[in-house]
């Protein structure tokens, strides 16, 4: 039997995939959290004007969504997330364990945030995050969508994140 292919979304991988699965779960990734910890100059923003996208910060845990991938659409789907998380290197790609919400536990590709890549935000607080997100946009649309999107799915899937609400509020796109 082939192996299960398994992918981690935590941001707009949780809504808009872009790619074909044959399972689809909430999962929890723990050593791991949600935050706006990577300089956006491709998707949310420009070298000159620098927006925020998620990343996976050391520490905590994120709940997000697991995707099983058919063996047979593997490479396609493979080719697809290191095109579409990958366009500066700002990830490092990992395979980790999730924990599903029906109780199994999957190795998942996922991707990790560089601390040591240059677009590495690190903690900022809200009031930077909001100052940065407010005002930039890239080639994948305004970086206030982005947070307006992310809040409105953890919302449809359950997840209270309460940061990430406060952030949306501080930037007036509730």
């Amino acid at each position: 039997m082939a192996q299960d292919r398994w992918v981690f979304g935590y941001g707009s991988l949780m809504w808009r995939p872009g790619f074909p699965f044959t399972e689809r779960r909430a999962a929890t990734l723990h050593g791991r959290r949600r935050a706006f910890c990577i300089y956006s100059v491709h998707h949310r923003g420009t070298y000159e004007r620098p927006g925020l996208v998620l990343g996976l910060a050391p520490g905590g845990a994120c709940r997000g969504a697991a995707y099983r991938v058919d063996e047979a659409d593997w490479a396609e789907v493979y080719a697809y997330l290191l095109e579409r998380e990958q366009p500066t290197e700002t990830y490092i790609e990992a395979r980790r364990f999730v924990r599903l919400a029906d109780g199994r536990r999957v190795e998942a590709l996922c991707f990790l945030s560089d601390v040591l890549h240059a677009q590495w935000a690190g903690a900022l607080t809200l009031d930077r995050q909001a100052e940065l997100i407010a005002g930039a946009a890239g080639l994948s649309g305004r970086n206030v969508d982005y947070l307006r999107d992310l809040v409105a799915h953890l919302r449809e899937m359950g997840v209270r994140d309460v940061g990430m609400e406060k952030l949306l509020g501080m930037v007036g796109a509730e």
